[in-house]
């Protein structure tokens, strides 16, 4: 799905190191947008699932388990544009998708992401499309398998081609050199929420490689094994976020059978779709008219969410602490997207207002 630059190796021979480590910097620029892009839609969809009643509870939990770790690999993708002496760029306009739209990294064929209430099919022809491992594991089941260009796992393993690459010619110069030149200092980890086995300093080839696997690994699995590998999860034996979404459209667990085969045959995973908020989707805060609810709660919704952004963007530019502050902005979103979801839409009767991630800077 992503068209990474420079990887073939045709292009490395032919490019000068200093223009490909150009490239290496833009593409983790791109990655830590593509990692953030899926998080207002998944967060959206997970957002219409709130129930006082606890209904669909456990697939809002998987949802959950999943944006968890969408905001691990942005982390991940931050710490490695700084150790090789990149700034990550978070706190702009142009940061933000447009919704709906595509993915950022020039994704191929017809994918197109919203922002909209949750339902199977949203989960079955959206979320396990951005998934999507390069080669799916045949798992009995009626869900398709899309293949439509190049996956995330096949982008980040040009990445990694990219980035050896370029630490093996600098090591080669004499005396030897090396692509991580980035303060250590920069470098953001957050054990309270994620493991030091899962988020990790980065300061050579081999602990870059080694965290950008966990994204490939978390996301996709492996071509025979579709549970996140014990090594890089802080949440136990799960399965990668393709297989976890299949979870939900088939509304059963996936286990391993005794033969050693897998099948999504455990634990149901029950979904009442009368209990899904009727949110209008792709709202902007410009179709609600100003002084209404609606209106004055996305304001508050997008400044609090460009607040999120500008403190994010602090951590990872010098201020690591920062991560604190952020996540408790974080949680204050969730505050107002529930005060948004339960004022009806003002120009669409018998639906209901929602978030629209939007650039707001001031109030």
């Amino acid at each position: 799905m992503i068209k990474l630059k420079n990887t073939s190796p045709a292009h490395i021979i032919d490019i000068p190191p200093a223009q490909l480590l150009v490239d290496l910097k833009a593409n983790l620029q791109t990655a830590i947008e593509l990692e953030h892009s899926t998080i207002p839609p998944y967060l959206t969809a997970n957002f219409t699932l709130f129930s006082t009643s606890g209904a669909n509870s456990e697939v809002s939990k998987i949802i959950g388990s999943v944006l968890g770790e969408e905001m691990l690999h942005m982390t991940i993708a931050c710490n490695v544009l700084n150790a090789i002496g990149g700034c990550p760029v978070i706190n702009k306009p142009g940061f933000i998708p447009t919704y709906p739209g595509n993915l950022p990294g020039a994704v191929d064929g017809s994918l197109t992401v919203g922002l909209e209430k949750f339902s199977l099919n949203l989960v079955k022809n959206v979320f396990m499309e951005i998934e999507e491992p390069e080669n799916p594991i045949n798992i009995p089941s009626d869900v398709q398998s899309y293949s439509e260009g190049q996956t995330i796992g096949e982008f980040y393993n040009g990445i990694i081609t990219l980035m050896t690459t370029l630490e093996q010619n600098a090591q080669s110069q004499k005396p030897p050199q090396t692509i991580f030149t980035g303060n250590p200092a920069n470098q953001v980890t957050f054990p309270e929420y994620y493991p030091a086995n899962v988020l990790f300093p980065v300061t050579d080839l081999a602990s870059a490689t080694n965290a950008i696997n966990i994204i490939i690994d978390q996301g996709e699995g492996s071509s025979t094994d579709p549970f996140v590998e014990p090594g890089d999860s802080g949440q136990g034996a799960e399965p990668a976020h393709y297989y976890r979404f299949e979870q939900i459209v088939l509304g059963k667990t996936l286990v391993q059978q005794a033969n050693g085969s897998y099948a999504f045959n455990g634990p149901p995973i029950p979904f009442d779709p009368t209990q899904v908020i009727n949110m209008w989707p792709n709202p902007t805060m410009s179709e609600f008219p100003k002084g209404t609810l609606a209106y004055e709660n996305c304001r508050l919704f997008n400044y609090n969410y460009t607040s999120l952004l500008n403190s994010l963007h602090d951590t990872f530019n010098g201020q690591p602490q920062n991560i604190s502050t952020a996540l408790g902005v974080m949680f204050s979103l969730r505050l107002y997207a529930v005060k948004l979801l339960a004022q009806p839409h003002p120009l669409h009767p018998g639906f209901m207002a929602g978030p629209s991630f939007e650039y707001q800077p001031t109030l």
